[in-house]
């Protein structure tokens, strides 16, 4: 058995170290895939909470278990009053839904927290499916200029500077009025305030990305700031067997930008994993 312990749908809390986090188990949908099929696991970005799945949920739930939950501060979880890590909170998911191995698709630093997971408990992690990636331990990921403003915006608790800045660099897919995703930025920076004197950083995993050996599927968005493009092919290439896929429409929101190719690619990874 791949997965034990209670599939029983619904909204859950989950305990963690010093807290807790909202999360959401869709059940065994029965049927040829429901019950001999691994669970998945979504893990959203940090420019947006679980709520980033949506529009390509009922396509996954149809025939799948699907688990997501939101990270400490973001959606419908509490923000943190004490030291966590991102990883060791994924890992307290898995165990409270019993799953023993899991698909894990991860947007951003989602698929930054599903690597982690899968270098940390290798038997934990049957197959990867990496959406626009972050990666800890890249010091090129993010632009030193654009920390410099985020900070500086940060700093003054300029909101509709900060909404701006991320436009600019992660959504710059559209150029003209974008609400969903603005809406999606403005309901998770408050997260970024809150989570960082507590959020412990996971071990650096980029430059033992060739010690993976689960099959792996990694959508880079080519609208995407560069320095991520740059990072995410790099990605790709050192991870052993890792196919490279290129959202010609996308910038940091692929699954704003193209719900249908990302459900695909979640779709054709699942019969995959093993």
């Amino acid at each position: 058995m791949d997965s034990m312990g209670s599939t029983g749908s619904g909204d859950v809390t989950v305990p963690v170290k010093g807290g807790e986090l909202w999360a959401h188990d869709s059940g065994d949908p029965g049927g040829t895939d429901g019950g001999a099929g691994l669970p998945l696991v979504l893990l959203h970005p940090g420019v947006g909470d679980s709520r980033i799945w949506d529009g390509i949920l009922p396509r996954l739930t149809e025939r799948h278990r699907v688990i997501r939950y939101d990270a400490r501060g973001y959606g419908r979880s509490p923000a943190p009053t004490a030291a966590f890590s991102l990883v060791e909170d994924l890992t307290a998911v898995l165990d409270h839904f019993g799953v023993a191995r899991a698909v894990l698709a991860g947007s951003s630093m989602g698929g930054a927290t599903a690597v982690s997971l899968a270098l940390r408990e290798p038997a934990r992690a049957a197959g990867l499916v990496l959406v626009v990636p972050g990666i800890t331990g890249a010091d090129d990921l993010v632009p030193v200029e654009f920390m410099a403003e985020l900070g500086r915006l940060a700093e003054v608790g300029d909101m509709e500077g900060l909404v701006a800045l991320l436009r600019r660099t992660s959504g710059a897919a559209v150029t003209g009025p974008d609400p969903e995703v603005e809406a999606h930025l403005r309901a998770v920076i408050p997260a970024w305030f809150a989570n960082y004197p507590h959020n412990v950083p996971d071990p650096p995993a980029y430059d033992r990305l060739g010690e993976l050996d689960v099959p792996c599927v990694l959508a880079l968005g080519e609208l995407d700031q560069a320095e991520v493009v740059r990072v995410n092919e790099t990605m790709a290439r050192r991870i052993p067997g890792c196919r490279l896929v290129r959202l010609a429409h996308s910038d940091h929101f692929p699954t704003v930008r193209e719900p249908d190719a990302v459900a695909d690619l979640i779709l054709e990874a699942l019969p995959g994993a093993r």
